[in-house]
Formats: C-alpha cells, sequence, structure tokens
C-alpha cells in the first residue's frame, strides 16, 4: 500500500480510501443493493490486509446503519488509533424541521448521533455532505470549529458544491480564525471531468487533499457500456449522473485494458490516481476483485500516449451530483 497525507495535513492516509455506502441493512434506507453486517466482514478483513486505514461513511447511508456496521467491524478488527474514520453531516436523518442541514442545531445532534453509532469519541475526518444555502455559513463554520475544540473531530472536509461555495467557506474560517477545512470529496472521474475547470485547481492552490467519489463512475468504467447490475437497476441517484455519450469513453477504457492485459477497473483508477492534487480515490468493494483492483491500480502507470487516448474522447457535461 502507498500512503499520502490528506492535502497540507500531517494525516497520513493510504491512497485508497473504502467507501462504506456498500455496507448497511439493506431494510433501511434507498440502498437495496447494500450488503449486511456478515456480508460486510470480509470486506473490512481484506482492506485491512492490504494495507487501507482510511474508510469512508455518512449518516445517511442506510439512515445510519452503515455507521453502526462501520464502527463495530473495524473497531473488532483493529486499533482505532490506527484508523482513519470519516463521516458526513447534511442529508436528512428524521422528517420535520431540523432533520436535516447544516445548522448549528443539526451539527450538535448528528455529530453524537454519528460518534454513537460508530462506537467511537471522536471522528478523524467530519465532512459536510454538501452545501447548505438555507444556513448563514458562519452559522456552519463555527458549529464545525467547535465540534472540533470539542475533540469529537481532527478534522473537517466538504464534499460536492460549486467552487465559489468552497472558497466562500475557506475565505470565511480564515477570516474568523476558525478550523479549515482539510479535504474535498467530489465528483470525478473519466467521464466526469468538470472539476477539472475551477474545483480542482483550487484545491491544488488552498492545498486541500482531494478524495473522489465514484473514481469508476458508479462501475460503469469497469465492464463494458450496457452491462448491468443489482445496483445500476436501483440507483436513482446514479442514473442521473452519466448519459449514453459517454460510452466513448467506456469503449476506451476497455481498449487499454485489453492491451494492457488487465482489468478495466485498474486503467480507470490508475488514470484518477494520476491526476494533480487527488490524494485517494473513495472506491466501494462488494466484490473481492474490487480491492483487489483498486489495490493493484496503483501499480499501473499508464503512459502519455494512454492517457491521451483515454481522455480523447470527452466532451462538457451539465453539473452533476451537487444535490
Amino acid at each position: 500500500m502507498e500512503y499520502t497525507t490528506l492535502g497540507g495535513t500531517g494525516l497520513q492516509i493510504s491512497r485508497i480510501c473504502l467507501g462504506c455506502m456498500s455496507y448497511g441493512d439493506p431494510a433501511r434506507g434507498t440502498h437495496e443493493w447494500s450488503l449486511d453486517e456478515e456480508a460486510s466482514k470480509p470486506f473490512f478483513r481484506q482492506a485491512l490486509d492490504a494495507g487501507i486505514n482510511f474508510f469512508d461513511t455518512a449518516n445517511v447511508y442506510s439512515a445510519g446503519s452503515s455507521e453502526e456496521i462501520t464502527g463495530r467491524v473495524l473497531l473488532g478488527m483493529a486499533r482505532r488509533e490506527d484508523l482513519v474514520i470519516a463521516t458526513k453531516v447534511r442529508g436528512r436523518m428524521r422528517p420535520g424541521p431540523n432533520g436535516e442541514g447544516l445548522s448549528r442545531k443539526a451539527i450538535m445532534s448528528e455529530i453524537d448521533d454519528s460518534l454513537r453509532r460508530l462506537g467511537t469519541d471522536y471522528v478523524d475526518l467530519y465532512q459536510i455532505h454538501r452545501f447548505d444555502g438555507r444556513t448563514p455559513p458562519e452559522e456552519t463554520l463555527e458549529a464545525l470549529h467547535d465540534v472540533v475544540k470539542a475533540g469529537k473531530a481532527r478534522y473537517i472536509g466538504a464534499s460536492s458544491m460549486h467552487a465559489w461555495q468552497f472558497a466562500k467557506l475557506l475565505y470565511l474560517a480564515d477570516l474568523h480564525g476558525w478550523t479549515r477545512f482539510v479535504s474535498m470529496q467530489n465528483h470525478y472521474n473519466l467521464i466526469y471531468r468538470e472539476e477539472e475547470r475551477e474545483m480542482l485547481p483550487l484545491c491544488r492552490d488552498q492545498g486541500i487533499g482531494v478524495i473522489p467519489w465514484s473514481p469508476l463512475a458508479r462501475g460503469r468504467l469497469a465492464r463494458p457500456w450496457g452491462e448491468v447490475t443489482d445496483r445500476t437497476e436501483t440507483d436513482e441517484f446514479g442514473k442521473t449522473l452519466y448519459e449514453e455519450g459517454d460510452r466513448t469513453t467506456v469503449d476506451r477504457v476497455g481498449e487499454v485494458a485489453e492491451r494492457r492485459g488487465i482489468p478495466r477497473a485498474q486503467v480507470a483508477l490508475a488514470w484518477v490516481l494520476a491526476q494533480p492534487g487527488v490524494d485517494a480515490p473513495i472506491v466501494g468493494a462488494t466484490k473481492p476483485h474490487h480491492l483487489s483492483d483498486a489495490v493493484a491500480a496503483l501499480d499501473v502507470e499508464l503512459s502519455d500516449e494512454e492517457s491521451k487516448a483515454l481522455e480523447e474522447p470527452y466532451r462538457p457535461h451539465p453539473v452533476r451530483g451537487f444535490a
């Protein structure tokens, strides 16, 4: 396993992060394809054995059961000080007022609920899942600062939003002397590269670590176009992200993989890993080869010609993934 520091911090993370949205009670929430606790255990074991120390979940994944499973399984297999556990806040966790968002009330309630579900006294990285335009950003930032100062989170991060929104949050944190975001978890892969326009240059300029979600485009880059899985059949959010015009890029990944004699996933992940500023793509795993391919991608070095061939079919996309 390779390790790097997260952005400009001293926090050492594996260059592959295991995304834990795949682990949760299928009867809770909307992730019908998620694996229950017993089915999830082998993937945590495989990740730890491979040297992965970075694990990402969220309070909304399977209505909190992803956090429950992630915490119980990991803390039963490894020492807490050897783990980097990340979770998120913003999405709706209960009906009615204050059941979602980034108000002070919501953040203070949700961090305690997440810690209880995870079974730990702190998270290493506490991330805002999206921008909340209904809450004054100063309110959100001061609440996150207080979470850190209370020892409930070591660092704070953010996820998909417009670059101007993230720049505003960074500016306000600096202005008031509040804890600064250290990472951006954004939507980035070979068939969605809109982040290259503004967000990625901003992160490089500000020393912000980048930990992309869906580096394999919900698995589309790992298999021939049109091939479906149980997840693609039920993943309503995923259906909004990609379109028929992306087929050419997927085919190009297949061509490079065939010439190399390696799985498509290794080619697509190797490309993401090689992009400036990317620290650790977040990879989901529901089959053993998902993790083994992710780790193997660290040793794949694409030539300039291969990278050019992979990038050439790209065409601009509408901004997606911020909702």
